[in-house]
């Protein structure tokens, strides 16, 4: 399969889906800094069918200084949050928000890590599915309970995606490319609106993953994902690693990777566990 179609799925083959036999599963995650609460959107209009999901409360532990601010779930409370999205056991599953995927890819990386792997995100997110004049529903859906079983959760398998941890990510530039997918000025440390200090990650590189979609917020071609990761030295045979704020638009690049065939790190502790240690450096200025 074009590992761009194993990742990502479009406004018409969702819609072809959502009247097939077995359609798959939706799940609406709206969430920014600027608006952290995207259910009032969600009620106001949503894809048919789709279910809310609470970045802040399903997908991430409590927020902790040592830990990020948010620091993965425990993969058995990923399971029962699945379970009440109304995820079934071995059924396809579509993510989406309404900001070019930068929050439903942290949906995704999580299911993926956690061992689904039919969990696309919907390029173009909501805006797209309205561009293309597709219908939309009000209100909450409320679907039956699931019995999806997650295998990391089971304990049946090991993580479907890897990780690194502070160490790890201290150590990847001098090995690999780490990236950083934050916005470029606070790479630069210019602006710091939610962490203990401004800065980067010594030896990072500044990649933001806004750069990776065109203006209707859909990811860029293939071709241009492929040209975009080797002028940074990623796609090659050196291993990628990514991080952002706390671990979630990081999941958007790691997604734009995955697209183009290239396997990447993610570092979930992120800036925001990096800047909450005191005995790590950090770097400003546009230079690694």
């Amino acid at each position: 399969m074009d590992p761009r179609q194993d990742v990502l799925t479009t406004v018409d083959e969702l819609a072809g889906a959502l009247g097939g036999e077995r359609p798959p599963a939706v799940l609406d995650v709206r969430w920014s800094l600027a608006e952290p609460d995207g259910r009032p959107a969600y009620r106001a209009g949503h894809v048919p069918g789709a279910v809310f999901v609470d970045l802040a409360a399903e997908l991430a532990a409590p927020p902790a200084a040592a830990a990020g601010r948010h620091p993965l779930p425990d993969p058995a409370d990923l399971q029962e949050a699945a379970r009440g999205w109304g995820l079934q056991e071995g059924a396809p599953v579509v993510v989406y928000d309404d900001v070019g995927g930068t929050s439903a890819a942290r949906a995704w990386w999580l299911l993926r890590w956690a061992g689904l792997s039919h969990v696309r995100v919907l390029d173009g997110g909501l805006a797209g599915w309205r561009r293309a004049g597709r219908d939309l529903a009000a209100g909450e859906e409320r679907p039956a309970r699931g019995d999806v079983v997650l295998p990391l959760a089971a304990g049946t398998a090991g993580p479907g995606l890897p990780t690194t941890d502070i160490d790890g990510a201290a150590g990847w530039p001098g090995r690999g490319v780490l990236l950083d997918a934050r916005a470029a000025v606070r790479y630069r440390g210019e602006q710091e609106p939610v962490d203990p200090r401004a800065g980067h990650i010594p030896g990072a590189l500044s990649a933001p993953t806004t750069d990776l979609l065109d203006d209707a917020a859909t990811f860029r071609s293939t071709d241009e994902l492929r040209r975009r990761f080797a002028a940074l030295g990623a796609g090659g045979s050196a291993p990628v690693g990514v991080y952002c704020g706390s671990g979630v638009t990081a999941a958007h690049e790691v997604l734009a990777l995955a697209s183009i065939g290239v396997r990447a790190t993610l570092y979930p502790g992120s800036w925001s566990q990096w800047s909450a240690d005191p005995d790590r450096e950090a770097e400003t200025g546009a230079a690694p």
